[in-house]
């Protein structure tokens, strides 16, 4: 479903940014570390870090779609409530199974 109205995780655009590169910067130092051949378990380590991290982002996102999206949705009714609630389901299964 896509959406013209404002995200509700705008206001926290620039910790999601910095979040992210964070990530980023975690992914390129994992992929060094297997170059370099480092310890399993300094790898897995830094993968469950990683992973953390990401799902840090993503109930984040998820909170404030809820609190924001879904929320404006529901006050408003109609088949978009209904849509942005199953929506926001389906995302949280998506989270559960990962």
């Amino acid at each position: 479903m896509t959406d013209t109205a404002p995200h509700g995780y705008l206001a926290s655009k620039d910790d999601y940014l910095k979040r992210l590169r964070r990530i980023e910067g975690q992914a390129r130092g994992l992929q060094r570390m297997v170059e370099e051949e480092a310890y399993c378990i300094d790898i897995l380590t830094q993968v469950s870090a990683m992973t953390k991290a990401l799902q840090s982002v993503a109930l984040g996102l998820l909170d404030e779609h809820i609190e924001h999206c879904v929320a404006d949705a529901v006050r408003t009714g109609g088949p978009d409530a209904e849509a942005r609630l199953k929506e926001a389901s389906d995302a949280i299964a998506r989270l559960v199974r990962s």
